[in-house]
């Protein structure tokens, strides 16, 4: 019997045909291990286990890689950009990597009381740093992306000219800007000012001098935006074109 799957793309269950046959690449968001996780963090991770191990049962090769989230995830919308690590360690009262070691820890606890299997790679964002700024630079490259002040942006709207942009989330462009530019008349958002348009998004972005987490890049000592790192590591560990993505509503 042929597997059904619903791609959130063509938004219709399609039969399952993977890149390469007899293998089946997915590549599962991570967990922010900057505190302890939930049952709603528990969901994706639970599901998941299941399609693993049903593609395993319908005797694929599987590559399941789940990466750990440990910098730079930061939100923009509504309040300064901030590294969530970062900023959960100088709470703490630990360094960075103490904090990400101890959560990551209590993760695995968790997902050991679920009885998830272990995926087949569990990369890290700090790890692969030099990954994603090599892909930022790609992104540079092809002119879909600027610098301002030792921070990098998606332009979003230089994309959306030649790509269908918000295919996958179903969002249009048009309101997207417009969204952006009425929140500007409300508040002032952290950044904004240099960017060439409200919604576009940071790829890499400066640290200021008290930011615990940086490494040195082409535009300065920085930290990635979390947008950019599951693309690194799973064209890393994939390779540009495969088979599952998962993970929540936001990643669309």
């Amino acid at each position: 019997m042929a597997l059904h799957i619903y791609n959130s793309y063509s938004r219709s269950k399609e039969i399952f045909e993977p890149v390469t046959e007899g293998h089946a690449g997915m590549y599962v968001c991570g967990p922010t291990v900057s505190g302890e996780s939930h049952l709603g963090h528990a969901r994706p991770y639970i599901t998941f286990d299941v399609v693993y191990r049903y593609l395993t049962h319908k005797k694929f090769k599987v590559r399941y890689v789940r990466n750990i989230t440990d910098a730079g995830h930061f939100e923009e919308e509504g309040r300064e950009a901030e590294d969530k690590v970062s900023k959960k360690a100088q709470l703490e009262r630990l360094e960075p990597m103490e904090l990400v070691q101890k959560y990551t820890n209590l993760f695995h606890w968790a997902m050991q009381q679920f009885n998830c299997i272990e995926p087949s790679i569990e990369p890290t964002a700090t790890g692969h740093i030099v990954e994603q700024i090599g892909m930022i630079e790609d992104i540079i490259a092809k002119g879909y992306a600027y610098v301002a002040n030792g921070s990098v942006y998606f332009d979003v709207k230089k994309y959306a000219a030649s790509h269908d942009y918000g295919k996958l989330s179903g969002r249009v462009i048009d309101e997207l800007l417009e969204y952006g530019n009425r929140e500007e008349t409300t508040r002032e958002l952290e950044g904004q000012s240099e960017k060439k348009d409200p919604a576009d998004f940071a790829l890499w972005k400066a640290a200021p001098p008290e930011h615990i987490m940086r490494w040195k890049s082409p535009w300065g000592e920085g930290f990635p935006g979390w947008h950019i790192e599951c693309s690194a590591m799973a064209t890393k560990y994939l390779g540009a074109r495969f088979d599952i993505h998962g993970g929540g509503m936001d990643l669309l």
